[in-house]
C-alpha cells in the first residue's frame, strides 16, 4: 500500500514507516520491481472502495487471512473469506511478484529489530490490560483454550489506526498503529472483552430468542444495524460497555461521569448498558466468576420494562465509531454490512440489508451479487439467475462481474443448457478480473459442466 500512494498522515509516522518506505523506493528502481510495482498498483487504484475509509481495512483482512510469505497462500477458501478480503484477493500474485522482484524479505529482516523493539515496549502495559480484565471479571485462563487473541503492531499504517477482527469466533485479533507512544489501550480492551464474553452467549439461543421483542424499540438507534437484528450481539456490546463504565481508565471518575457513559450508551441503541450496569455493582461486592453469574443476569431481564425505557428514549443522532469494525472508520454502508451478514451464514439479514442498500442506489451490481447468491443458498435458482443476471450488467467490479457470469454458468450447467454456460464461461474470462482464482474456475467451467459438491446438489425440481 505504501509503495501504491498509501501517505496518510506521513509526516506523523513512525520513523520506522519513514525507513522503510525509502528502502521500498530503492528497491523499486530495477526494471523487474518497477513492472511488478506497476501491475501492482493498478490493481490497488482499481479497487478503492466507495468509502475511503475501508482502504486500509480490507488489506489487513487480507492479511490477516494469508499464510506466509512467499506463498501467502490463503488460510480459507475464498467462499469463506471475509468479503472485504475476497474483494481484494486478486491482489495476492501481484504482491508476490513484486516481493520477490524487490527482495522484500531482506527489508523485512533489516528493520525486523525496530519491530521487536516496538513489541517489548508494548508487551508489558497489554498484558498489564489482559490480567486487570481478567481479575475483574474471574475469569480462570482455562476458559479461553482452544482461543487466541492477537495483537499486531503495524507502523506501515497511519499513526493511530486500529483494526478489529475476529473470525469464525476463536480468533481476535487487533492491528494497531501506535501513535505518540499511544497504543490506544482502551480499544485493544474493548476487543479483548468482546473476545472473553462472546462465548458467554453460545448456548443461550433459547434466553437470547425471549430478548427478541427489545429489538422492535431500538430500530431508530443510531448504532449498527447488525445490533438491531442480534439480540446476542446487542447484549454482549451492552455488557462491555457497562464494565467500561464500571471500570473507566481513571479509576477516580465521578459516578454522576460513569452514568453519563451509560446514558450515552443507551442513547446510541444498547439499551441494556444500564441494566448490566447494576448488576455489576453487586458483582463486584460477591466472589462468583462472570461465567457463572451472567446466566442469571440474562434470565432475569425484564424484557416489557426494557422495552419500555427503550420506547421512550430519545436515541443519539449519531454513534461512536465501532471498535469491533475498525478504528477511525465511517460506519459500514448497508451493502457492507449485506455482504457480512451473508458470509456469516445470515442470508435473511443480508436480502434484508441488500435491498434497503438497492433502494438507495448502493453499488446495485454488489447489492444484485448479494440477493443471487442469498437466492442460491435457499435454492431459489430462478430468483438467483435473475439477479445474477442484473449484477454482471450493473456491476463496476470486474471481480462481481466475473463471479456472475460464472455463478449463470453454473446455474445453467445444472439445467442441461450447456452451450449457454460455455458462453457465461466465456463472459468471466474476456473480463478484466485476472484473479487466478476466477481464471481457473471458468476457464474448469468451459472444460467441462459444473457438477456440485453432494451435499449441496438442488433437485432438479428447483432448477426448472
Amino acid at each position: 500500500m505504501n509503495v501504491c500512494g498509501y501517505d496518510q498522515e506521513l509526516e506523523a509516522s513512525s520513523p520506522i514507516r519513514v525507513a522503510v518506505r525509502a528502502d521500498l523506493v530503492e528497491a523499486s528502481k530495477s526494471p523487474e520491481a518497477a513492472a511488478a510495482a506497476k501491475a501492482m498498483c493498478a490493481f490497488y487504484r482499481d479497487h478503492r472502495p466507495a468509502d475511503s475509509g475501508r482502504q486500509l481495512a480490507q488489506y489487513v483482512s487480507l492479511a490477516l487471512n494469508l499464510g506466509d510469505p512467499p506463498d501467502f497462500v490463503s488460510k480459507f477458501k475464498e467462499a469463506d473469506l471475509p468479503p472485504d478480503a475476497s474483494y481484494v484477493l486478486g491482489f495476492v500474485p501481484l504482491l508476490k511478484r513484486y516481493a520477490a522482484a524487490a527482495k522484500l524479505h531482506a527489508i523485512w529482516l533489516r528493520h525486523q529489530s525496530q519491530y521487536n523493539a516496538l513489541i517489548t515496549q508494548y508487551r508489558e502495559p497489554v498484558a498489564r490490560m489482559i490480567t486487570s480484565t481478567d481479575t475483574y471479571l474471574r475469569m480462570p485462563l482455562a476458559g479461553y483454550v482452544g482461543r487466541s487473541y492477537t495483537v499486531y503492531l503495524e507502523p506501515m499504517a497511519a499513526p493511530g489506526e486500529v483494526n478489529s477482527r475476529n473470525y469464525q469466533a476463536d480468533y481476535f485479533y487487533m492491528v494497531v498503529s501506535p501513535a505518540n507512544n499511544n497504543i490506544h489501550i482502551e480499544d485493544l480492551r474493548h476487543t479483548y472483552l468482546h473476545f472473553v464474553l462472546e462465548p458467554l452467549i453460545a448456548k443461550r439461543a433459547t434466553a437470547l430468542a425471549l430478548l427478541k421483542p427489545i429489538l422492535t424499540s431500538v430500530q431508530k438507534a443510531p448504532m449498527a444495524a447488525e445490533y438491531k437484528t442480534d439480540t446476542g450481539l446487542l447484549v454482549v456490546e451492552s455488557l462491555i460497555r457497562a464494565i467500561e463504565a464500571r471500570t473507566p481508565s481513571d479509576p477516580k471518575l465521578p459516578e454522576k461521569e460513569r452514568i453519563a457513559m451509560v446514558n450515552r450508551d443507551e442513547a446510541e441503541g444498547f439499551v441494556l448498558t444500564g441494566y448490566f450496569y447494576d448488576q455489576l455493582k453487586a458483582f463486584e461486592k460477591g466472589s462468583t466468576g462472570i461465567k457463572d453469574a451472567f446466566p442469571d443476569w440474562l434470565h432475569d431481564i425484564d424484557v416489557d420494562k426494557v422495552r419500555k425505557q427503550a420506547s421512550e428514549m430519545k436515541f443519539a443522532s449519531q454513534a461512536t465509531p465501532d471498535v469491533m469494525q475498525a478504528g477511525k472508520q465511517k460506519a459500514e454502508s448497508k451493502i457492507e454490512q449485506a455482504e457480512r451478514a451473508l458470509a456469516s451464514g445470515n442470508p435473511d439479514g443480508a436480502v434484508q440489508l441488500a435491498q434497503e442498500a438497492l433502494a438507495e442506489n448502493q453499488d446495485p451490481g454488489r447489492c444484485y451479487f448479494v440477493l443471487a447468491r442469498a437466492a442460491s443458498l435457499s435454492g431459489n435458482m430462478d430468483g438467483a439467475k435473475e439477479n445474477f443476471e442484473k449484477a454482471a450488467a450493473a456491476a463496476k467490479d470486474p471481480r462481481v462481474v466475473a463471479w456472475s457470469h460464472i455463478y449463470l454458468g453454473r446455474i445453467l450447467d445444472l439445467q442441461d443448457e450447456r452451450e449457454a454456460a460455455v458462453e457465461q464461461y466465456k463472459a468471466a474470462l474476456s473480463t478484466s478480473d485476472i484473479s487466478p482464482d476466477t481464471r481457473s474456475v471458468a476457464e474448469r467451467g468451459l472444460q467441462s459442466p459444473y457438477e456440485p459438491p453432494e451435499a449441496s446438489k438442488v433437485p432438479k425440481s428447483q432448477l426448472r
